[in-house]
Formats: structure tokens, sequence, C-alpha cells
């Protein structure tokens, strides 16, 4: 179905639900006026099955109009009683009125038409038939108080849950839209640290190339070996650290909106070494002091790896450790790094309760599955009885 087909059946609705309304109401106050004229020596009145038309075909302006309509409805049963029609109750030609009065929010009015509409008819049965004012509250008294009040608390009742209905569809309008900014706010925090860990590499970089420049430039005119050493290992870092430098720029290139919003990944505060495997003890030797007993199983020479890929590793490693410091309630914990053939495999799994991972605090496993995407590669998270695991795989080089 088409957006404008779905506008018009959505528009439709309404009228549909009136018009059932309208025709129930006829129906019923037209079933009632002929049981009240059964065994009665009076005619059929043509003029009590007009007015109970007309109590329904009222109905169908109760969305537009629903002041006037209660207001006609009230005017055209006292009319009705006045003429020495049957009887059809006092609540039941305005039960209808009442109930759209009170759904589109105008309580104080439903109220009063229905207290108006019972004390008049109780003045009435004072004058015609005057009794006692304890049995003239008898039955069919509390009938149609319950009748009126029911149809009062029954429109409240939709509006309210109504209106609850629009302010949850509101709070998950805004509560999304949030969420897209803080998306796009994580990702370009994601960005700048990768910005600083380019600065950092293109930094060593240029630091090597330095020294063997230097080397060569001491070497010129007495060692050609040492000069042609150096040399070789200028262009080799050259071809390396340009290599980096084009795989991490692409890293910077704006996202497409049809990829996913990356949350943040956290880095450390005031932090400006590029973070490797090769420092990953530091963060074993952390969850050991921390009561933790870890099995590693690390088959890799971190110097087989890019550098992005080696700092993301590093990266991912350090957030489920940290994770399972904080919330796992582990007292275990196996790391495992190997290389197979050109992928780089990651795996970190606790003993813990094994938390769902959409229900552990922060963003940052999120934060570093994204990274892990960007590089060509993919994490993932599982949860059972004997604990949580987070594995990766990535591309262990970067292609130039």
């Amino acid at each position: 179905m088409t957006a404008p087909e779905s506008d018009r059946s959505a528009g439709a609705a309404p009228r549909v639900h009136d018009g059932v309304l309208a025709l129930a109401v006829a129906v019923v106050l037209s079933a009632i006026i002929t049981v009240a004229q059964t065994g009665t020596d009076q005619g059929p009145q043509p003029l009590a099955y007009v007015f109970a038309v007309g109590f329904g075909a009222i109905l169908l302006l109760r969305r537009t109009l629903p002041v006037p309509v209660l207001v006609l409805s009230v005017l055209g049963t006292f009319a009705y009683y006045t003429l020495d029609l049957p009887t059809i109750g006092v609540a039941v030609p305005v039960v209808a009125a009442l109930f759209s009065a009170a759904e589109r929010g105008l309580l104080r009015w439903a109220i009063g038409s229905g207290a108006v509409m019972f004390a008049v008819s109780l003045l009435f049965r004072l004058r015609d038939d005057p009794q006692p004012l304890g049995h003239l509250l008898g039955t069919d008294a509390a009938a149609d108080i319950a009748l009126i009040a029911a149809a009062i608390a029954l429109g409240y009742g939709v509006r309210s849950h109504r209106l609850r209905s629009v302010q949850q569809e509101q709070i998950a309008r805004l509560t999304a839209e949030q969420t897209h900014r803080e998306a796009e706010l994580r990702i370009q925090t994601e960005r700048e640290r990768i910005s600083r860990e380019l600065h950092d590499t293109v930094g060593h970089s240029l630091s090597v190339i330095s020294l063997h420049a230097g080397v060569a430039s001491d070497s010129v005119g007495h060692d050609e070996a040492a000069v042609m050493q150096a040399l070789g290992q200028v262009r080799a870092q050259t071809a390396k650290s340009l290599g980096e430098l084009r795989s991490m720029v692409r890293l910077l290139h704006p996202i497409h909106e049809s990829q996913p919003h990356a949350p943040e990944a956290r880095a450390a505060p005031g932090t400006r070494h590029v973070r490797s495997l090769a420092d990953l003890p530091g963060i074993l030797d952390s969850a050991r002091a921390a009561g933790l007993q870890v099995r590693q199983d690390l088959d890799l020479d971190p110097e087989a790896l890019s550098t992005p890929v080696d700092a993301a590793a590093y990266r991912v490693i350090q957030e489920a450790v940290t994770n399972i410091l904080r919330h796992a309630e582990a007292t275990a914990v196996r790391v495992t790094v190997r290389l197979d053939a050109d992928q780089l495999q990651l795996e970190v799994a606790d003993d813990g309760r094994g938390a769902p991972a959409d229900s552990l605090p922060g963003h940052g496993i999120i934060g570093m599955s994204e990274r892990v995407r960007l590089l060509g590669g993919e994490l993932t998270t599982r949860s059972g009885a004997s604990g949580f695991t987070v594995a990766a795989r990535m591309p262990a080089r970067l292609d130039p």
C-alpha cells in the first residue's frame, strides 16, 4: 500500500467507526422504543423513531463538533420526554455524546452535562410522581448514574491511552535522534583518535628515516656498505610508512549513511604512544594483579602486522579485559592471539556471568567492533553459561 493510500485508509477509519456508532445508537434506541410500546394501548409513534435516528445521526459530527453534539443530545432528550413519547431512559440517548466529549478532552462539559441530565430528570419525577426521595433514587436512578459515569470514564480512559501512545512515540523519536547524534559524535571521536595514532606512526617512521639518513650521511666516502644499508633501510621504511599512511587515511574518509554508525572507542587520556600487541603483557599483568587467573596463547610477532592492525588488536584486548574486570565477576580469563595465513585472530574469553553484549555499560566493545570493521575485519561476541567471549578477525596487513 502506497503512502497516499495508507493516509486515505487512516482517514477513512474514524468515519467508519463513527458511522457504526451512530447506527448502533439508532438501532438500540429503536429497539427500546419498540419494547416500551409493546403491551400498551398506544399505537406505533413514528416521531419516537425519528428521534432515535436523530440521536444516532448527530454522532457523525462528534469529532469535529463535540460540544454542539453533546448539547443537542441533552436538549433532544428533554424534547423527547416533553412530547410524552415512550420511555427510553435518561442516560441512554446521551451516553455516546458523553463518551465523545470526554474522549475529546472536554471532561468538564461531559460531567456537567451528565449532572444536568440527572438533576432535571429527578426534578421531573418529583413533579410528576411525588414520592420519597429515597424511592426515586432507587434502582433506575442508580443505573442512570452508573451509565453516565461509565461513559465519561471510558471516554477519559481512551483519551489518556491515546495521549500516552503519542508521548511514547515522541520519546522514542527523540531517543532515536539523540542516539544518532551520540553515534556521530563517537564516530568523530574514533576518527580523531585514529588521526592521533596516524601522527604518532608518521612521527615514529620519520624518526627512523632520519636516523638511517644520518648514518648514511656520516658513512659517505669511507664506508659505502654502511651507506647502502642505511639507504636501504630508509627506502624500506619509506615504503612501509606510505602504505600505512594510505591505509589510515582511508579510515578517516566519511562513512556513508548506509553504513552503521559507530559508537566511541575509549582512548587513554594523555596517551600519545601508539599501542601495540608488544604492550599486551602490561594489560595481562594488571588483570593478574586484580585477582584473575590469566591464560595466554600469544603465537605472533607484532612486526608481522600493519601498525593500524596492531593498534586495533591491542585496543580490542584492552577493552575486553577492562569489561571483564568491571562487569563479568569472573575468576579466569583466556587471551588467544594467533596469525592464521594472512588473518589475525583474537579471542578473549572469561568464566563470568555471561552478560549479553548489549547489556555491557558504555560503548567500548561496539567502538572496537567499528574499528575492526573499518580495517576489513569482524568482531563478534558470544555469551553462555560458561562466560562471555569476544572474538575478532582482521587482515594482518593492509594493502598500500
